[in-house]
């Protein structure tokens, strides 16, 4: 298989008061990842995503899928706009102890690697809630899927993009109606996350213009794009198909 460069080296994101998310603003891939509605991840936002899968773990929760779900990157500089710009980094990110954001991989879309995350999440939660909630009949995937769908037209019909964070927790913290998951943690227990960029970013350097920056990462990003992500190994409920959705 043939080693290839990705063109997504970097992107610049802008945060939204009135969302209290990242989204990105442009990117060196648009074709790839149309920066129309694409939110981040946060490097608060991260962390608190992996603690609320904590409890999926025991159900089977796969490293090589999240891994390959998120595309990971570093702040590199900010402009007087507060447009953050971030470069891609080469490590994981599950192993990496900066702070980084996480891109969802939407490259392939509905067959792509953010959507395989998403679905397996949910299939895992449908194990959590029927093996510690009572039901009179088992939940499945497609009940999750259809319930979550409507919260996505609703959002379409207010012409509101959905932000990944909001996708993805919508999963983690999805219970029956007039049900509850016994043990889970409340909400004050849970990581704050950023609140500005002024704030939470601070002072950085100038802007260097895209070539300069495509230059100075396309060597250090070489990986095999065409390996084939990790097959889902879990049994029990099929369907669910998840992708990126606004």
């Amino acid at each position: 298989m043939a080693v290839t460069t990705s063109k997504l080296l970097w992107c610049t994101i802008r945060y939204k008061k009135e969302t209290g998310n990242w989204w990105v603003k442009e990117n060196s891939d648009p074709k790839h990842y149309d920066p129309d509605g694409l939110g981040i991840l946060d490097p608060y936002q991260f962390p608190w995503v992996l603690d609320m899968m904590d409890p999926l773990r025991e159900y089977g929760l796969s490293n090589e899928i999240l891994e390959a779900a998120f595309v990971p990157f570093q702040v590199h500089s900010i402009d007087k706009d507060e447009v953050v710009r971030l470069a891609r980094v080469a490590e994981h990110i599950l192993d990496s102890e900066e702070q980084l954001f996480a891109l969802p991989n939407i490259k392939d879309g509905d067959k792509g690697s953010y959507a395989d995350f998403l679905e397996h999440i949910m299939r895992l939660r449908v194990k959590l809630i029927n093996d510690t909630i009572k039901l009179e009949q088992k939940l499945t995937v497609e009940d999750v899927d259809e319930q979550l769908s409507e919260l996505r037209n609703q959002a379409m019909i207010e012409g509101r993009d959905i932000h990944p964070f909001e996708e993805i927790t919508d999963i983690l913290e999805f219970v029956p109606a007039g049900h509850e998951v016994p043990g889970e943690d409340d909400d004050e227990d849970k990581p704050s996350r950023a609140v500005s960029a002024e704030e939470e970013i601070g002072d950085l350097p100038e802007v260097e213009d895209d070539e300069k920056l495509d230059k100075e990462f396309e060597g250090k990003l070489k990986w095999d794009e065409d390996e084939e992500r990790p097959e889902e190994s879990e049994e029990g409920e099929e369907g669910g198909n998840s992708g990126r959705r606004r």
